[in-house]
């Protein structure tokens, strides 16, 4: 969601002053090439579904804090050194925390991990509000996909920001504009996409930390999977609520909106789908697309703040039941994933790889029938891992994005174990 929310003004100084005005750049594919080599590959022989779950806000500690054989903690530094154990707490919180870039920095103090005492909530200072981690019985679901498949606590987003960027990042690897600037952050007005209204700006960041609040509008023409994917004729979709009728997740989480030859193609009827729970159905009658995007409404998201529920978890496993249950099962990968650390305090400090991020890290499950069992994978993601592994599966080339430096998440996999029958994940 967009947040303007206030930071403690010593953060702010550390910060880079705003300026305005940018111009748009198109970037290119890159030609298609063979995906490079990685261990257990070839993984299209196996796989010819992908199912990519995004759920939000909420970092890996919120989760998984006390997940056996993961790095999770149940203590948290503040500002000043003081440290602070994390209050075990419920999945819904009526507490809006901040996910901007601003607050990703703030939260990140230079790698001490301990500003989260700094960032205010609901515009007002709450030191210890960020410290606290979900009791693993009401996301049991969660718990139970990690335990049986795969866990990953070295996922981080691909940029130190929110909602916007990040489902860019899912659809590309990126939200840059060119090789000196990136999109950050969230537009001015909803919804996030072609569809907000004329004047609406994107604000930027370059690659001198300047962070620009007058950018572009939210209607691009770079390169996402989707033209990989039509080039080669795989077919894909991307489910979301509607957009002026689906709530604010409608408006703000549809990454498609924001890409004209979407938007203004027929694509927009035939490949983006509403609602979100048309995935289900598409499942059941046996036409779901070799790459699917699901993305939830406000009640399902695990967002704090709004929805006032807590069924995130039931949501995410009626998904996944739906395509164990199905004649898809021993063809799939199901990734399932939050798409920013919505506040909530983590106690890894995110590698920084360029201007634009990594982002706090955030918690990653990959279920399929060829997925290690019960295993926690502590290789170092981003979500151009996703868009790695996607390319790789259809042997699709490079976008030229984050996907060229990226560890593919295919070490998740064993190929040479047969396919597991698929047990339901109970829900309450």
């Amino acid at each position: 969601m967009m947040r303007h929310y206030l930071i403690c003004s010593a953060v702010i100084a550390a910060l880079a002053a705003c300026s305005a005005g940018s111009s748009r750049v198109e970037t290119s594919i890159l030609p298609a090439a063979a995906p490079a080599a990685r261990p257990n590959s070839s993984p299209g022989q196996y796989i010819k579904h992908v199912v990519i779950v995004m759920q939000t806000n909420r970092s890996f500690d919120n989760l998984f804090a006390t997940f056996p054989g993961a790095d999770g903690a149940t203590t948290g530094k503040m500002h000043g050194g003081q440290t602070i154990a994390l209050k075990a707490g419920d999945l819904y919180s009526p507490k809006l925390f901040q996910n901007s870039r601003e607050a990703s920095i703030a939260d990140y103090d230079g790698g001490a991990m301990d500003g989260f005492s700094q960032v205010y909530v609901d515009r007002a200072p709450c030191p210890t509000c960020a410290y606290q981690y979900v009791k693993p019985a009401q996301i049991q679901p969660y718990w139970t996909m990690a335990k049986r498949y795969v866990l990953a606590d070295r996922m981080f987003p691909t940029e130190n920001s929110g909602d916007f960027s990040a489902h860019q990042d899912l659809i590309r690897g990126s939200s840059a504009m060119d090789s000196h600037k990136s999109l950050i952050d969230f537009p001015t007005h909803g919804p996030w996409g072609c569809d907000a209204q004329k004047g609406t700006q994107t604000p930027l960041i370059t690659q001198s930390n300047q962070y620009i609040a007058g950018g572009p509008a939210p209607c691009l023409s770079y390169a996402t999977l989707r033209d990989l994917l039509d080039a080669k004729k795989v077919s894909w979709k991307y489910y979301a609520p509607p957009l002026f009728t689906g709530g604010l997740s409608g408006a703000y989480w549809n990454a498609f909106d924001a890409i004209a030859a979407v938007r203004y193609g027929p694509e927009w009827t035939t490949n983006v789908s509403s609602p979100e729970t048309n995935v289900l159905t598409d499942i059941s009658k046996g036409t779901l697309g070799a790459v699917s995007w699901v993305s939830p409404n406000d009640q399902d998201s695990d967002h704090a703040g709004f929805g006032k529920s807590d069924t995130g978890p039931k949501w995410v496993a009626q998904v996944v039941n739906a395509v164990g249950k199905s004649k898809y099962w021993n063809s799939t990968a199901i990734v399932v994933l939050w798409e920013d650390w919505g506040g909530w305090y983590d106690h890894v400090p995110p590698p920084q790889l360029d201007y634009a991020g990594l982002g706090i890290r955030v918690p990653m499950i990959v279920i399929s029938p060829y997925a290690k069992t019960s295993y926690v994978s502590h290789t170092q993601y981003e979500f151009g891992s996703v868009v790695s592994f996607v390319e790789d599966v259809w042997a699709l080339g490079r976008l030229g994005t984050t996907d060229t430096r990226a560890t593919s998440i295919g070490d998740v996999f064993d190929f040479t174990q047969k396919p597991r029958k698929f047990a339901v994940i109970p829900g309450k």
